[in-house]
């Protein structure tokens, strides 16, 4: 059932069609729901286009997140949109390359001018490292879903006996909400245009990445911002962890140790959130 995005109350329709609203002349195809709640439109976004609306993601706006979680992306059966599996497909890709970068421009003490730090695996055929790259982000990233998939929908979860969060019967839209927050990994397309700074642009990204999952999350389950970083948390230390026993298994354990790549930046970006939000707090309770 369609929501508010403003104040989240449940609506049955988010817009009226009018007769000949298939013709473009007549100039008012479709009005707008009006909230009897709050009395503001119930999803603005209906009349956006995406690029408003992934302008808002990045901006991390609850209305835009409520339109696409509740209003657009969600399934009665809770089953996966087809965009969305597009957006995880095209996700996984750029993550595959921007990782396969990221570790061969690397700086490893013990690695000489002008050898690979990827060791044996840099002599391998090009289609073999392929493999092994999309291996490795395909692990890491199912163990990312698969840890937050469990914390918030299993019965076996330990957050609802210790109160923290209701179990959430609806694990596809947990993965959607974390797959339509991850859309601000797509940026490193200004690649092909503008030529920047690799580990700068990931520590960014991991900082835009964790605050859009930490909301998104917030969003779907209704649930407080520490109950989303908690999660938020696991499901980096799960990637993490994956994804340093798929770099040992390769003979790379020492590859990644000292680096900003999407295994470890998702963690380290939201260990430095939670330091920042903790000497935030400090300031204001001594204020």
């Amino acid at each position: 059932m369609p929501i508010c995005i403003e104040c989240r109350h449940p609506v049955k329709t988010l817009w009226t069609s009018y007769s000949g609203a298939g013709d473009k002349s007549s100039g008012h195809n479709i009005r707008l729901t009006v909230c009897r709640k709050c009395g503001r439109f119930c999803d603005k976004y209906v009349e956006h286009d995406f690029v408003v609306l992934f302008i808002d993601m990045v901006l991390i706006k609850p209305q835009v997140y409520r339109h696409l979680l509740h209003n657009t992306l969600m399934r009665d059966n809770d089953c996966f949109d087809p965009s969305i599996i597009r957006l995880g497909v095209l996700l996984l890709l750029f993550d595959v390359y921007l990782t396969w970068a990221r570790l061969e421009k690397q700086t490893l003490p013990h690695i000489a001018p002008g050898q690979s730090n990827l060791g044996e695996l840099a002599q391998q055929p090009i289609v073999y490292q392929y493999f092994f790259f999309l291996i490795l982000c395909s692990a890491s990233t199912l163990a990312f879903h698969v840890s937050i998939r469990f914390l918030t929908s299993s019965r076996f979860s330990p957050l609802a006996p210790l109160g923290i969060l209701p179990r959430y019967p609806r694990p596809n839209s947990v993965s959607t909400a974390l797959l339509v927050s991850s859309s601000t990994k797509l940026f490193p397309i200004l690649m092909i245009i503008w030529e920047y700074d690799v580990p700068a642009a990931a520590r960014s990204l991991g900082w835009a990445v964790v605050a859009n999952n930490v909301e998104a999350l917030r969003i779907l389950l209704d649930c407080k911002y520490y109950t989303a970083c908690l999660l938020a948390f696991a499901g980096a230390a799960a990637r993490w962890a994956v994804g340093r026993v798929v770099l040992a298994t390769a003979g790379l354990a020492d590859v990644d140790s000292m680096s900003d790549s999407s295994v470890t930046a998702d963690g380290k970006a939201l260990w430095a959130l939670l330091v920042y939000a903790k000497q935030w707090a400090g300031r204001l309770a001594v204020g």
